[in-house]
């Protein structure tokens, strides 16, 4: 190790054990970003003057059953995700490991495919503006974002590029180059970054008045943030073509920055058209 790496600090992957029973940071990292963001749902909807004239689109109790929407979208959507977007050939070969998510390999836009699937079949069910729906769940994304990348540095998965920086960590099983902490970037980013931008937009902007447009910043901001930090983590698996650096977690973040895009200029667009029709009522 050289004078200016930092040693990894090496954390049981296994927070309690109990018998047979093994508890796992990464189960309990992923249990946190639920439960907190299911907390802070029912925040937002208890606060009448963010919502459009003054009306939550539901109850503070129906998020009971939103989280259990959301929990299946995203481990399912998750995993799926990580299996086919990243690993495919290797789980073709072994395919029992898929079901071993206790070893971590949990992919976002899998994972938000999946809580996209689940929050249109909570909306459909209960007669509730989807935009809206989703306006809650991309503004609480950003606490399990955090959760679930410093499970990622619990378990040294997801890990950098080799770097010469004073931050570098030689990670256990990668070999003895010091390497980016590229998780680490992304908890600070795509977890706390964001989530304040988005807490700024819904609290002090009033953005739940416009539907869709914190969907949209959100989706904006995840693909910009992740596209920067995958320049950090070049990992010869997770390249779409052998010896360049566009990665996949890129590729796949581009139709997040193209949607949010149009989502943020559909919420804009029609905010300005109801101001316009109250004006000239």
């Amino acid at each position: 190790m050289g004078p200016l790496e930092i040693p990894f600090p090496a954390i049981d992957p296994i927070a309690l054990q109990i018998g047979p029973i093994a508890i796992r940071w990464y189960g309990l990292a992923y249990a946190a970003g639920l439960i907190l963001g299911w907390l802070y749902i029912r925040q937002m909807l208890q606060r009448a003057e963010l919502w459009p004239g003054n009306k939550p689109p539901m109850r503070a109790d129906d998020v009971d059953e939103l989280l259990i929407w959301v929990t299946a979208g995203v481990i399912i959507g998750g995993r799926l995700g990580h299996v086919l977007f990243y690993q495919s050939e290797y789980y073709y070969a072994y395919p029992l490991e898929v079901f071993a998510i206790w070893k971590g390999g949990m992919a976002f836009h899998g994972g938000l495919i999946g809580t996209a699937v689940a929050m249109y079949g909570f909306a459909r069910r209960f007669g509730i503006c989807i935009w809206s729906v989703s306006d809650l769940v991309s503004a609480a994304v950003p606490i399990g974002l955090f959760f679930g990348r410093m499970a990622n540095f619990i378990n040294a998965e997801v890990v950098g590029s080799p770097t010469d920086m004073p931050w570098g960590m030689i990670f256990p099983g990668w070999g003895e180059e010091a390497r980016h902490p590229a998780m680490l970037y992304e908890a600070a980013l795509e977890g706390i970054v964001l989530f304040l931008i988005l807490r700024y937009l819904v609290f002090s902007r009033l953005a739940m008045k416009s539907p869709g447009l914190t969907t949209g910043t959100f989706l904006v901001g995840y693909a910009v943030f992740r596209i920067f930090c995958e320049l950090f983590k070049v990992i010869d698996y997770r390249l779409v073509f052998e010896g360049y650096w566009l990665t996949k977690g890129m590729l796949y973040s581009v139709p997040m920055l193209i949607l949010g895009i149009w989502a943020i200029h559909r919420a804009r667009s029609r905010a300005a058209k109801a101001a316009e029709e109250r004006t000239t009522a």
